[in-house]
Order: structure tokens, then C-alpha cells, then sequence
């Protein structure tokens, strides 16, 4: 296990990220939640790891021990991973995302579906325009362990999504899981359940904890996520 940061530079900009896990086999992508980095999967990851699985978590840019470029894009951090999976040499890999990192995992199995083995998304909104919109943010003070343009760029995207991340759900055919928070949560359930009535080969599942469901509920939450990333690793006994 090594849960010190390394780096590789991924579409002209540095990544940190943290890896678990033994090599040659198989790979799991972890992408965090706005606001944290690839440590939030420290307690997640090495019982992935003990698949056996290679588990990277990469902090995604203006977060962390990434670089903080100023361009926030959804779509940059997209290429970013993209470039991330090509710079280590991993063709297909399973990716798991919460919130940001989620949308992130949902917009790089619609670009790459290929690159995309079976697909995780941790209390994921639609990308449905927000009514009423988001006001703008005020920066708390302090030193931020991200980059505030981040918060407002990624706000400003959220606020009104490009429609062609929705009208491209269709792409996404690989096993998809999609993990709910209950009631509790800031993300509108009904938002989960419409993308799992789209995307072609979906399940649902809602465990009652909020939006940090992986932090708060972390033995269900694995249950369900290694219940759905083994079954093709399986023989039969």
C-alpha cells in the first residue's frame, strides 16, 4: 500500500495521485467529491485493493497536490483522467466517482466507453440546469486545500450543463451502478433515478446516509461496490 502522493503529468498538467494495491491486476479509478482529494478514499481503498485490484485515486485538478491551472472545466477534468489512464499505461479500468468525480466518470464513459470497463456514481446529480441557479459563492478565509476559481467555475457549469452530457447518456453502456443517499442527501433522489431509467444497463441502490455515503456508511457502501465490480472476475466453484 502507498499512500503517499506520486505524479504524472496527464494533459499538460500535473496529477497527483495515491495508489493501492498489487500490479498486474485489476485497475479501479477513484474520483473524489469537490473540495476533496484522493486521500478521501483512504478508508475505501484498500479493502478494493484486496480484490485483488490496482486502486489509483488521483487528486483532480485545482485540488490538492494537483496542479491549479485556473481552467475548471467538467470536460478538462474529464481529459484530464483520460490522459491520467493513457500516462500509466491502463487501457480499461473500472471508475468509481462521488458528486464532481462522479459527473467526471459520467462524462469520460460517455467520451471514451471503451476505456470504461463497469462504472460507480456515488450520489451523482443529472445534468439538469438548476432552478432557482446557484448564487454566487463567497470564499470562506484561509488557505483552501483547492482553487477557489474551481469552486466558482465548476458552479457556473453546474448552474446550467451543457445538454449534450444528457443527451449522450445513451453511450454509457457498461455496467453501471448508481449509489444513492436516501432522503438525507443534498442531491434530489429523483435526479439518481432518472439516470438509471436511461443509461442502458443500470442498477440503483440507496443506502440512507447523505451525501457522504462511502465515508459515513463505508461497510454497505463497499458491499454493494464489490458485489458489482466481481461478478465477472468470478469462477465458478
Amino acid at each position: 500500500m502507498d499512500i503517499e502522493p506520486r505524479t504524472v503529468r496527464a494533459n499538460g498538467i500535473t496529477l497527483a495521485y495515491r495508489v493501492w494495491g498489487p500490479e498486474d491486476v485489476p485497475p479501479v479509478v477513484l474520483l473524489h467529491a469537490r473540495g476533496a482529494d484522493g486521500a478521501d478514499w483512504a478508508e475505501i481503498a484498500p479493502a478494493l485493493a484486496a480484490g485483488p485490484r490496482r486502486v489509483y485515486a488521483p487528486d483532480l485538478r485545482g485540488h490538492g497536490r494537483s496542479d491549479w491551472p485556473g481552467g475548471y472545466a467538467y470536460e478538462a477534468m474529464r481529459d484530464d483522467v483520460l490522459a491520467f489512464l493513457g500516462a500509466l499505461g491502463i487501457s480499461r479500468a473500472d471508475v468509481m466517482g462521488h458528486s464532481l468525480g462522479g459527473a467526471v466518470a459520467y462524462l469520460l464513459a460517455e467520451h471514451s466507453p471503451q476505456r470504461v470497463r463497469r462504472l460507480v456514481l456515488e450520489e451523482v446529480p443529472a445534468p439538469f440546469p438548476l432552478d432557482p441557479p446557484r448564487p454566487p459563492a463567497e470564499r470562506p478565509d484561509g488557505d483552501l486545500p483547492y482553487d477557489w476559481a474551481m469552486i466558482l467555475a465548476t458552479d457556473e457549469q453546474r448552474n446550467a450543463p451543457d445538454p449534450v452530457w444528457w443527451d449522450h447518456m445513451g453511450r454509457i453502456t457498461m455496467p453501471t451502478l448508481l449509489i444513492g443517499g436516501g432522503p438525507t442527501s443534498l442531491i434530489p433522489q429523483e435526479q439518481i433515478a432518472a439516470l438509471a431509467e436511461l443509461l442502458p444497463d443500470a442498477r440503483r441502490v440507496t443506502i440512507d446516509a447523505g451525501h457522504l455515503v462511502h465515508e459515513a456508511r463505508p461497510e454497505e457502501f463497499l458491499a454493494a461496490v464489490t458485489e458489482f465490480l466481481s461478478p465477472a472476475d468470478r469462477t465458478p466453484s
